[in-house]
C-alpha cells in the first residue's frame, strides 16, 4: 500500500464558500496520498466530470484516487480503483474483470465475516467500522469498537483501514489495535483548515509508520 491516510469525500461537509476541489487541494497539499470520491447522490452527468477533475488533481499531487461503488466510472476516468459496499454484497470479481489487476479494489466491511469474505474474494484492502461514534452512522446502532477492529486486523491478511468517528485524538488508538491506516471524512472536510487537519493526523500516523507510508 502506498498510503495510510485514506480521505473520503463529502462535498456537503465542506464549509460555505469553498468547493470540494478547493478542500481536496488543501488536503493534498497537506500530504494526503489516497482519496475516495464518494458522492453517490450525483447523477452520472455530474459525477463523471467531477471524477475527472479530482483525478487530475490527484495526479498533480502524485496521489491515488478511487471511485465509490462504480467500477465503470473508475475505468472511464482512469481512476486508481474502486471502493465497493458491504463485503457480503460486493462483487469484487466483476470489478476485477473490468479494472484488471493493476488497480485497487477496496471493500467496506462492518463485521469479521464481511472482512474475511472481502479478502477471500480478492480485495486489495478494506475499511472496517464504524469504530467510533459518528453522526452519519448513528441510525445503524452502536459503533463496532476497538476490540472488533483489533479482531479484524488480527484475522485479515490485507490492509485494514479504521473508519467512523476518526479524529486526531483517537488515531493512535486505532493504529495500536492493528489498523494499517485510517479513513477520514468529517475531520478534514468539516475543518476550517483542511491542510492543518491533515497535518495533525499525519503527525500521529508518521509516529507509528515512521514515514513508510502516508
Amino acid at each position: 500500500m502506498e498510503f495510510c491516510f485514506y480521505l473520503i469525500t463529502d462535498r456537503k461537509l465542506v464549509p460555505k464558500g469553498k468547493t470540494l476541489e478547493q478542500a481536496l487541494e488543501a488536503a493534498f497539499a497537506g500530504g494526503v496520498k489516497g482519496v475516495l470520491l464518494r458522492e453517490k447522490d450525483l447523477p452520472d452527468s455530474e459525477l463523471v466530470p467531477l471524477a475527472r477533475r479530482v483525478r487530475d488533481l490527484a495526479l498533480r499531487y502524485k496521489a491515488k484516487m478511487l471511485v465509490s461503488a462504480r467500477p465503470d466510472i473508475a475505468a472511464k476516468v482512469g481512476a486508481d480503483g474502486v471502493h465497493l459496499a458491504s463485503g457480503l454484497a460486493a462483487d469484487v470479481n466483476a470489478a476485477r474483470k473490468l479494472l484488471g489487476d493493476e488497480r485497487y479494489i477496496a471493500v467496506s466491511t462492518h463485521s469479521l465475516e464481511e472482512a474475511l469474505k472481502a479478502e477471500e474474494d480478492g480485495a486489495d484492502f478494506l475499511t472496517f467500522g464504524p469504530v467510533f461514534s459518528t453522526p452519519s452512522k448513528e441510525k445503524y446502532g452502536k459503533p463496532a469498537g476497538l476490540d472488533a477492529l483489533e479482531e479484524v486486523c488480527r484475522e485479515a491478511s490485507i490492509p485494514v483501514f479504521a473508519v467512523g468517528g476518526i479524529k486526531t485524538e483517537n488515531v493512535a488508538e486505532a493504529l495500536e489495535r492493528g489498523a494499517f491506516g485510517i479513513a477520514v471524512i468529517s475531520a478534514v472536510f468539516g475543518a476550517s483548515d483542511p491542510a492543518l487537519a491533515v497535518n495533525e493526523i499525519m503527525d500521529v500516523i508518521r509516529s507509528y509508520r515512521m514515514g513508510r507510508c502516508v
